[in-house]
């Protein structure tokens, strides 16, 4: 199977994993720690251009587990975490990551947050290594182990 099928083959099945525990993620740390994320992956090769925004507004308005949010809210949210990346890369990473770090309480919320990580990253088909290396730190701040999620 080729890495592009694989790549979407697991998005798909993280977005299954995800609608299955809808119910469950309605806390305000699954909130802020899957928006933290968003914007870690749309950022995580040190520039968001217009492409990363429009498939993060298209997850939100779409997934349905993302839901159980008001839109306006996550994608403020959103906006929030990308503009502390922008400002400073690597001193907005760790605020980011304190973000995401809010759901490592309740595993899963953490696991979630990590899926919705690499379904963004996957989303255009190219989960890179810049956005598998984010993906791989949240992990490690939400007390997780990369290789669970073949990272």
């Amino acid at each position: 199977m080729a890495l592009w099928d694989r790549i979407k083959e697991s998005a798909s099945q993280m977005q299954t994993q995800l609608v299955a525990k809808k119910n469950d993620l309605k806390s305000g740390a699954f909130r802020d720690a899957s928006m933290a994320m968003c914007a870690l992956v749309a950022a995580a090769d040190g520039t968001v251009d217009p492409s990363e925004r429009q498939r993060v507004a298209q997850l939100i308005a779409t997934n349905e587990v993302l839901q159980n949010f008001p839109a306006d809210d996550l994608r403020r949210r959103f906006e929030q975490n990308l503009d502390k990346l922008t400002a400073d890369f690597a001193f907005g990473k760790v605020s980011v990551l304190q973000e995401v770090a809010k759901a490592k309480k309740k595993p899963a919320e953490a696991r979630a947050v990590v899926q919705i990580g690499i379904v963004i990253g996957g989303a255009d088909g190219d989960f890179d290594k810049d956005e598998q290396a984010v993906v791989r730190e949240a992990c490690y701040a939400l007390d997780l182990p990369p290789h669970e999620f073949d990272l």
